[in-house]
């Protein structure tokens, strides 16, 4: 018979390292970072305000938020510009110290794929969060695929919306090297694929999970 075990008796604090290795565990509801010795974590930088950003909970999330700093908060690469949800894994960069966000109780998938999300207006594409540098025909192909999710995209429609400037057509070969380099970005394991799925005598398909 399984053992009912309380949440709270059971989850670990969840916590930050540094670049020499340093833990810093967020045992309170509000941890300060910052200049000022007050703060809970200390970044001794004339580039770090006093006060300059503060990880809180919110029930069962973590929050980052930037205080108003002068030079700003990055998180993933990309400079705060909201409230955001950490999640396990998440790069916190505060002056010149990049902090790695660790949920010790996070629940891992028995088969990790990675979250992708895709922002056609502004032409970005982030992998887990984290911006994912893409050529522009990388971009269109996915953006293509992403909007036809679970359909068999043959290679004269992807070539089509792909190439328009080719008004004789495209080579196989182009076709089959665009899903290769954009597989290898974007796929776990690219030699056995889970998002780009290719669909013998037809095409490709895209799946998100």
């Amino acid at each position: 018979m399984p053992v009912k075990m309380s949440v709270m008796a059971t989850r670990e604090l969840p916590y930050l390292t540094d670049p020499t290795g340093r833990t810093h565990a967020l045992k309170a509801n509000a941890v300060l970072i910052g200049r000022a010795v007050e703060n809970e974590i200390v970044v001794t930088s004339r580039r770090v305000s006093r006060e300059h950003a503060q990880i809180r909970r919110d029930g069962w999330r973590i929050i980052l938020e930037d205080l108003g700093s002068t030079n700003g908060t990055f998180f993933n690469g990309e400079r705060l510009q909201t409230a955001v949800q950490l999640r396990d894994g998440d790069q916190i960069k505060i002056g010149d110290v990049q902090f790695t966000f660790h949920d010790p109780d996070v629940t891992h998938q028995d088969e990790f794929l990675p979250s992708l999300e895709i922002d056609v207006i502004a032409g970005i594409v982030r992998l887990n969060r984290q911006e994912l540098p893409l050529s522009p025909k990388e971009f269109t192909l996915l953006a293509y695929l992403t909007d036809r999710e679970g359909t068999v995209c043959s290679k004269d429609d992807i070539g089509t919306a792909v190439w328009p400037e080719y008004q004789a057509g495209v080579y196989d070969y182009q076709i089959e090297n665009l899903i290769r380099r954009l597989r290898s970005k974007i796929e776990p394991d690219p030699s056995t694929p889970k998002r780009i799925l290719t669909i013998r005598g037809r095409g490709y398909k895209f799946l998100s999970a």
